[in-house]
């Protein structure tokens, strides 16, 4: 990456001091307009963005962090993120802070909203969710050296701090949970290549296939978004497939996945837990309110947030976190959706899982 516009290069550019140029970035002294225009236009074209850990405490701090997310559509749902939001602003509260949560409303506009908050000064730093491969974000804030912590990971071989939920022991659970119900024919509904953690957690389904000595069809596995019209329809092929040929198992990567194979099933005439055993990840509230109640992978979203928010508070203070980059583990929790079918061979072991009474 290339090195970072400093200070000192738009006080160049204009020749003026760099106090000169401070005192424009903070408006904390007066400055002539004509010089302050050339400032701030010098600014933009060297897209020079303030850092807050070379503002240092002595410049002052907003004790403000800053938030974003993408709204989904109206029909959709993403208890995650809300948990989240929640989970983050009462980190935020203990630590002496608050939480500024701004949406953005197309992909498009993603950077503009993120530039325009840093260089604004609003914001000490920048928790990050729905990372992804080569994201704009991260590279932005790391080229500007503005401090941020990322629920979620990206590039393998980019360095930055990161609080993330294991994906991959997640529905490796879930996985060793429906293999020892017996199913053999097992599917996994997935997310797009774009998302690590689609990949994370699709990669723990081909490793328990693997190792359990089974084959994969190629049809047993669908690349989606996370949308529950697309996995019914996903969903369709499988459960009208012939009895002997069909999946009697579905692992979907999230909840709102597994709710749409589920109408899916209920749709086809089969009984979900008996003719199809289906799980799902997130374990959002309304998981235990279905009929059957799904299993789920639940992720510790509290947790999540109480690392996140002590890594960056950290970082403010210009401290050394070891380590920053943080990984926990989720918990299958086991509901009717994965009951046990005319499949199944052996009951599940009770000190695996956690059975949701």
């Amino acid at each position: 990456m290339a090195s970072p516009v400093t200070i000192r290069d738009v006080a160049r550019r204009v020749g003026v001091s760099t106090a000169t140029v401070s005192y424009v970035l903070n408006d904390s002294r007066p400055v002539a307009e004509k010089t302050r225009r050339r400032v701030l236009q010098a600014v933009e074209d060297l897209g020079y963005r303030p850092s807050v850990i070379a503002r240092g405490l002595k410049a002052g701090e907003s004790r403000i962090i800053g938030y974003s997310w993408r709204p989904g559509p109206p029909n959709q749902f993403n208890p995650i993120v809300e948990r989240f939001i929640l989970s983050v602003a009462e980190a935020a509260a203990r630590h002496g802070y608050h939480a500024l949560t701004f949406p953005y409303p197309e992909p498009s506009a993603e950077l503009e909203v993120y530039r325009g908050i840093a260089y604004s000064g609003r914001v000490d730093g920048f928790v990050l969710p729905n990372t992804r491969y080569d994201d704009p974000r991260m590279h932005l804030l790391l080229e500007a050296g503005f401090p941020f912590v990322a629920f979620g990971r990206s590039n393998p071989d980019w360095d930055f701090p990161w609080v993330d939920v294991d994906g991959y022991d997640g529905v490796a659970q879930a996985m060793a949970h429906l293999l020892e119900l017996g199913h053999r024919r097992i599917a996994c509904l997935g997310w797009c290549e774009t998302e690590p953690v689609g990949e994370d957690r699709l990669a723990a389904y081909r490793h328990a296939m693997a190792s359990a000595g089974l084959s994969v069809e190629p049809e047993w596995i669908a690349r989606i978004e996370n949308d529950h019209d697309q996995a019914y329809q996903a969903a369709r092929a499988w459960v009208q497939a012939p009895p002997d040929q069909r999946p009697t198992a579905v692992v979907a990567l999230s909840d709102l996945m597994a709710i749409g194979v589920m109408n899916a099933a209920a749709d086809a005439g089969l009984s979900v837990g008996h003719d199809l055993a289906i799980a799902g990840f997130d374990d959002a509230p309304v998981a235990a309110l279905l009929r059957p109640a799904l299993t789920s992978v639940r992720q510790p979203i509290w947790e999540v947030a109480e690392h996140v928010l002590a890594i960056l508070v950290e970082l403010l203070h210009g401290e050394t976190r070891s380590p920053h980059q943080v990984l926990l583990k989720p918990q299958l929790i086991v509901r009717d959706s994965t009951a046990l079918s005319a499949t199944s061979v052996a009951p599940v072991p009770q000190h695996t899982v956690l059975k949701d009474a």
